[in-house]
């Protein structure tokens, strides 16, 4: 049985959860290593990263280090005296780093590998249509998500599910795998496989022209698209409403196949209920946010905002 030292990486609550499995499996982290913080919202107020406060509350040893190449760094890094480093939704390290410790540097990535590789493994399956994704553990290499695999978990994707439920399962999912992946290691029973060097399907960074809905797709295209963006970064469109161009994020929707004369993006609407027309169908809209305005559910925006007779999402 090897005696594991363990420095951790990550900055987001996906992290934290596998940082809480770890410490609550006993193992001994050493060290964590997270984003610096940096002023958020509008007092500018200096923000901690998640990993952070879980790491001061739990009292373990923190590095917010600017350049992961920075020689007082590197040295600090070199006397925590770590045999193994995790990494979860961090990011790229240098050869200097990862190469660092005698039991080697792995990462939790939240697809099945080799497909989705990249930033938002999460939400581009669910765009996708994909009905399956999972966890993948891999020994870091000198690409991107491209090491040898350790250990996968393979979870179904629900036909309504949304961004949001699907990261909280993989969450636990990964935590689980995280913890049976590093115990692997203390008992030395590690067997890897590598990956195929192509991937089928990518997983970039989502930028905000991304999220613009393109309401010539198919009614499953726009309807996968919200809610593999739901709850963020949130889909959005332009409202014409007479002479009124608002920006509007949209949440929860529901599909409705029909045949109709619609033109592509009109709305139509009832005292409860607005479903904009698309290519085979109606997207139904349950919840949304008008631009300046705080997000709420499509009967309570009709209440009190008149959606006029022409008016067009596009």
């Amino acid at each position: 049985m090897r005696d594991l030292r363990i420095v951790f990486m990550g900055t987001p609550d996906f992290a934290v959860a596998i940082l809480d499995a770890l410490v609550n499996a006993k193992f001994n982290v050493v060290g964590v290593i997270t984003a610096p913080d940096k002023p958020a919202g509008r007092g500018r107020k200096v923000n901690e990263s998640a990993v952070k406060k879980y790491a001061l509350e739990h009292n373990l040893h923190v590095l917010q280090p600017t350049n992961l190449k920075n020689k007082d760094f590197i040295k600090e890094l070199e006397n925590l005296n770590a045999n193994l480093q995790i990494v979860v939704a961090f990011r790229m390290l240098p050869t200097i780093v990862w190469k660092m410790p005698k039991y080697g540097t792995f990462n939790l990535h939240a697809s099945l590998l080799p497909n989705y590789r990249g930033a938002a493994p999460i939400n581009w399956a669910i765009i996708n249509g994909e009905t399956k994704t999972g966890v993948t553990t891999f020994f870091i290499d000198e690409k991107i998500d491209t090491g040898s695999i350790i250990l996968q978990k393979e979870v179904l994707i629900g036909a309504t599910e949304t961004v949001g439920e699907l990261h909280d399962k993989l969450m636990h999912l990964g935590s689980k795998l995280v913890v049976k992946t590093a115990r692997k290691i203390e008992q030395n029973s590690v067997e890897t496989f590598k990956q195929p060097e192509t991937e089928e399907k990518s997983a970039p960074k989502i930028f905000s022209e991304t999220c613009k809905i393109n309401w010539n797709d198919s009614l499953n295209s726009i309807y996968n698209s919200i809610r593999g963006l739901n709850p963020y970064p949130t889909a959005w469109t332009t409202l014409i409403n007479n002479n009124d161009e608002i920006k509007v994020k949209i949440y929860n929707v529901k599909k409705e196949f029909e045949t109709h004369q619609y033109k592509i993006g009109a709305l139509i609407t009832s005292k409860k209920e607005i479903k904009v027309a698309v290519k085979n169908g109606f997207l139904i809209i349950e919840s949304l946010q008008l631009s300046g305005k705080r997000k709420m559910d499509s009967k309570s925006l009709l209440n009190g905002f008149t959606i006029h007779k022409n008016a067009l999402m596009q």
